[in-house]
């Protein structure tokens, strides 16, 4: 006689129900804390570089296609208004894609050093939130050197996706975002922040904090890219004046305005303070 076969009830880990229940939120924190740390340990990413900027920016010309349309929307606008909104709209895609096109650049020279290094454990690995904009810059650049970039995305309520310049195993997508300014921050060796807006405050802002207060536990350069965007967003100085800042805390980070500058400062703070073993 043939004993009966009876359900078995499903394994608490393989319980989708419970694992996506308010209850179970402790357990999908950890796993946005353990499953990046495995995999970047597989691929021997222990180093690094961080890209911050506007998900708005697109590349040089891709801009001059969408100011020219703009441009002529405007020309045959006879309402005044409309037609100053969208010669505006056309000044603003022009001056951000300038700084797309830089953020290809460097990230592409700053990968193409970086695979030079001798010791792949030494590397540095270009980092984005993996979006549009600079942080498609990023990886794009990266790929164009040849090299594995970093992607952190995250779920938001409007439709995102990884760029197309990342490669799927690096490629991560988080829910909480506290879990992904974690994970931009423990292996970061220095930041690149381009104009960006709230995001790229929030995450600047952050690890300027968690640096001034010693909660970071390692030295991490920060560079400005951009001075115009910068002297006009931020007054660091008055800060200072106020007294709600040091004026030692301005040596916190380093503003510029080339590919060039930009790349001297990182090969000196990376070599100085990561490859010479300071931290």
């Amino acid at each position: 006689m043939e004993e009966p076969e009876y359900p078995k009830p499903p394994k608490a880990y393989k319980n989708l129900s419970f694992l996506n229940s308010h209850d179970a939120r402790s357990v999908r924190v950890l796993c946005e804390l353990i499953e990046p740390e495995q995999r970047l340990r597989r691929h021997r990413v222990q180093h690094t570089v961080v890209f911050f900027g506007s998900a708005r920016s697109v590349a040089g010309d891709e801009a001059h296609e969408v100011e020219h349309k703009l441009l002529a929307m405007a020309e045959q606008e006879t309402n005044s208004k409309r037609k100053a909104s969208l010669l505006e709209r056309a000044r603003k895609v022009e001056r951000l894609s300038h700084y797309y096109d830089q953020a290809v650049e460097l990230a592409r020279r700053f990968t193409e050093w970086s695979l030079a290094i001798e010791k792949p454990e030494e590397r540095f690995y270009v980092c984005s939130g993996g979006g549009p904009g600079m942080m498609e810059a990023a990886n794009r650049g990266a790929h164009l050197a040849g090299g594995d970039s970093l992607a952190l995305g995250i779920s938001l309520p409007f439709e995102q996706h990884i760029n197309p310049y990342c490669k799927e195993d690096l490629s991560f997508e988080f829910h909480y975002f506290f879990m992904r300014k974690f994970w931009f921050l423990y292996p970061a060796k220095a930041l690149v922040v381009f104009p960006g807006g709230f995001g790229t405050m929030d995450e600047l802002f952050e690890v300027l904090t968690l640096i001034q207060t010693q909660k970071a536990g390692k030295k991490v350069p920060i560079l400005l890219y951009g001075s115009e965007f910068w002297n006009d967003i931020l007054n660091f100085d008055a800060f200072v004046k106020w007294g709600v800042i040091s004026e030692s805390d301005l040596d916190l980070f380093h503003i510029v305005d080339d590919v060039e500058s930009a790349m001297q400062f990182l090969k000196d703070e990376l070599t100085n303070h990561t490859l010479n073993g300071s931290f």
